[in-house]
């Protein structure tokens, strides 16, 4: 078979590269693709938009493309798979309708609370004075939101009603019209994906990511500094509750709106200190970099569950089945970033961190006379495997150390909540 990749991030790398392991697979056609797809035996890069949804069908037909994976929001919140319906392509990836779980903070919210899944109280505010009177009303801390696709960046967590205020002016300066203030959840940020065919659904590992830039949590959100998997916090029990409690309810309110949702459900959570998980956001695709912690574990050949879905045959698929053992990701981002980043400068090292025994996914690079160049925030992502935390970590801190580029910047921290405590030094007597 032949598979074709919608899109350009460290996510459509390791989406390649595991459908690359398959003997099914002859084939994998990338849009627009990166320096790390390229660099796949059976990976061909097109240069084309991920907007020009004509040329992309076209493209499909022609080369006898039997599913097409999107990865990234923009398009599918833009209608690429409906372009492709239309069409006749398989896709995997849910119509313009079923992102909007995602390209609207206001049509989720309001999804949830009518079929009753658990998630923050708040309100929707199109006027910012009228916004500014609410958090006036209300103790912080807030978490202020933006209506619509934002990067991942569209979420400011406010420790004062001061700082509320000022996330209200930010946003609307960065052109949204529309505003979601919320009370702010404590506990553990989890990361759950289900994949979907419409009518059942497969829950994945759970991972933990961290989202600030700075270490110890700190600083602004981003799309993600770092991952790791599976996540212990989220028990078989707790899995249990998340499946029952919000996914299910959550796709079978989707099909109440006469929505045929095919792809991946990704699911925020806010695990609460009583132990409740609580939905922060919804997602309309893999994430990034969850995506480049889950496919190294995954033992199920990747294209039997994007087969399964898209033919709307999941629930014959037999149980989903991991490696034993977790994995770590490190982001390396662009001095700048989640700002104004560099971009253009030479990346070395990324062989001699492979030779480490760990996968270097390419999120914002490109080749260029055979050299590779940095052209995005996130850069690199680092994944390592090992039979524990600990033993990941290691790895994938001696990889990347082998990397450089100008301004070259990753946490130091990744995964620490799940590291071995160290013993404390005995008292002297």
């Amino acid at each position: 078979m032949k598979i074709m990749i919608v899109g350009s991030g460290g996510r459509e790398h390791a989406i390649a590269l595991k459908l690359s392991e398959s003997d099914q697979v002859k084939q994998i056609l990338c849009i627009p693709g990166n320096g790390g797809t390229a660099s796949i035996p059976k990976c061909r890069t097109i240069g084309m938009n991920v907007g020009d949804f004509a040329g992309i069908a076209r493209f499909a037909s022609v080369q006898g493309i039997s599913i097409v994976v999107v990865g990234p929001e923009e398009p599918l919140a833009n209608g690429l798979a409906d372009y492709l319906q239309s069409q006749k392509i398989p896709v995997f990836g849910p119509t313009k309708a079923g992102a909007r779980i995602e390209s609207s903070k206001i049509w989720a919210k309001e999804l949830m609370v009518k079929a009753g899944v658990p998630t923050a109280q708040g309100k929707s505010f199109t006027k910012p004075e009228k916004a500014k009177e609410y958090i006036a009303s209300q103790p912080a801390p807030l978490v202020i939101k933006a209506d619509g696709l934002a990067a991942g960046k569209g979420v400011v967590v406010a420790p004062t009603q001061t700082e509320a205020l000022l996330a209200v002016d930010d946003l609307t300066s960065q052109g949204f019209t529309t505003l979601v203030v919320e009370e702010c959840l404590t506990g553990a940020e989890v990361s759950v994906f289900a994949v979907t065919d419409g009518q059942t659904f497969r829950t994945l590992l759970a991972a933990q990511d961290h989202k600030r830039i700075g270490e110890g949590d700190t600083g602004e959100n981003t799309g993600g500094m770092g991952v790791y998997a599976p996540a212990p916090l989220v028990t078989p029990e707790l899995m249990g509750r998340i499946e029952r409690e919000i996914i299910a309810p959550t796709l079978n309110a989707l099909k109440a709106k006469q929505i045929n949702y095919c792809g991946v459900l990704y699911a925020g959570l806010m695990i609460t200190p009583s132990g409740d998980p609580k939905v922060l956001e919804f997602n309309c695709r893999f994430g990034d970099p969850e995506t480049q912690v889950l496919l190294p574990l995954l033992a199920t050949p990747l294209e039997k569950i994007l087969t399964a879905c898209v033919e709307q045959k999941l629930e014959a698929l037999p149980p989903i089945e991991w490696h034993p053992g977790c994995a770590v990701c490190v982001v390396a981002a662009a001095e700048g970033y989640p700002g104004k980043y560099r971009r253009g400068d030479e990346i070395s090292g990324v062989d001699a961190a492979e030779a480490m025994g760990v996968t270097v996914f390419h999120a914002g690079t490109q080749s260029r006379q055979q050299q590779l160049l940095t052209s995005g925030g996130r850069v690199l992502g680092v994944t390592a495997l090992g039979e524990d935390f600990a033993a990941a970590v290691d790895k994938v801190y001696g990889a990347i150390a082998q990397i450089e580029f100008e301004g070259m910047y990753y946490r130091r921290d990744i995964a620490h909540q799940v590291l071995p405590k160290p013993e404390p030094e005995p008292t002297p007597t």
